[in-house]
């Protein structure tokens, strides 16, 4: 991986017609007809997730939701470019990475319904679970990467996070303890441009790539709403740190189309000139239309690939409506890997409490309340 900033790494146009790029294209020679078809599916599968999951919260069916809207070709590319033994660090809007590694549609929502703590089975799929804590997953992969490293495995870690978190005391200790000690981490910033509120402009007054050539790391931005772009050099990052090359930055120039959650109204913030300028950058659109130049386009393949959105989707659903609500007594379990005196003392008085007298458990618990 070369050190580039100069301008982004950009393999596809946003009308569709291929960039020459001799170092990159390289990478993706591989990518043939049905590979091309199959990114591109992931990309349509995992945009009718996010919102049939918006849709839901609306409904009331969830409390919240961190939609990914034109941020698809940054999570498929870098998610095909892993191997199955990586392991991811996510923040809490990558579900086209969780779809990627694995993870199974009625798994997406169960933290976002709060009927649990987590929404699938990390060692699984080796991925984490969406991470609140801003920042926080850059540490976690980089001491992971590390140990991994000691371990003698030859793997890579990488680190998903936003523009915003750049800005975060983790991750910048991240990128000073993975340079210095060489650690087997990709560090990738998803540049959507909007830190909840707060542009860009004021998380960085140069490129956020330029931030790694301070700590030794290279870095390389990237379009990010160009799918084969971003599968290239998450490639070569990630075979940089499975062969003992130590980390990588990559700063993925993409846009957050909808709010920074469902809780969050953007057209408070930010015009919608600048919406729709982004909006004609759209990942899915640029591959169909490389898809239409190549010959590779045609109504059954289009056919296939919505009804395969609408079944994953239609299973989404079904499966977070369905969800039944946990025990009351299930607040006890996982809080620590082996059993621990105080939890056992909690689930023993919860216990006594539930199976009380309602009236004195209501006077105990307004007892405890005074």
């Amino acid at each position: 991986m070369s050190d580039r900033s100069d301008y982004p790494v950009q393999l596809i146009q946003p009308d569709g017609r291929r960039v020459f790029d001799r170092e990159h294209a390289a990478v993706v020679a591989d990518i043939g007809p049905e590979q091309l078809r199959a990114l591109y599916e992931d990309l349509v599968v995992t945009r009718r997730i996010d919102v049939e999951a918006t849709a839901l919260q609306r409904q009331g069916q969830l409390g919240l939701w961190a939609p990914m809207l034109g941020q698809e070709a940054t999570q498929v590319g870098s998610a095909r470019a892993l191997h199955a033994d990586d392991y991811v660090f996510c923040s809490y809007r990558e579900h086209a990475v969780a779809y990627c590694r694995g993870v199974q549609p009625a798994e997406l929502t169960r933290m976002w319904r709060g009927v649990a703590h987590s929404n699938w089975d990390p060692g699984a799929v080796n991925m984490t679970n969406p991470n609140i804590v801003v920042g926080s997953q850059g540490l976690h992969a980089t001491g992971y990467a590390y140990a991994a490293h000691l371990d003698g495995a030859e793997i890579a870690t990488i680190a998903y996070f936003g523009d915003g978190a750049t800005s975060q005391g983790d991750i910048a200790e991240a990128l000073g303890f993975a340079a210095s000690w060489s650690a087997p981490v990709v560090f990738l910033c998803q540049n959507n441009h909007w830190a909840i509120s707060s542009p860009v402009r004021v998380q960085s007054a140069t490129p956020i790539v330029r931030r790694a050539y301070g700590y030794g790391i290279p870095g390389v931005q990237v379009d990010g709403n160009d799918v084969l772009g971003v599968l290239a050099v998450t490639r070569q990052a990630v075979a940089r740190a499975r062969c003992g090359g130590g980390p990588s930055f990559i700063e993925a120039l993409t846009y957050r189309i909808g709010p920074h959650t469902t809780a969050d109204d953007p057209t408070r913030y930010r015009s919608a000139a600048e919406t729709e300028q982004w909006q004609r950058r759209d990942p899915i659109d640029r591959v169909r239309k490389l898809l239409e130049r190549e010959s590779l386009w045609d109504k059954e393949f289009e056919r296939s690939v919505g009804a395969h959105a609408d079944e994953v989707a239609n299973q989404l659903r079904r499966a977070t409506i369905d969800m039944p609500d946990p025990a009351p007594s299930q607040l006890f379990d996982h809080v620590y890997a082996t059993p621990h005196p105080l939890i056992t003392q909690e689930r023993g008085d919860y216990a006594e409490y539930s199976a009380g007298d309602p009236g004195e458990s209501a006077a105990r618990l307004e007892g405890v309340r005074t």
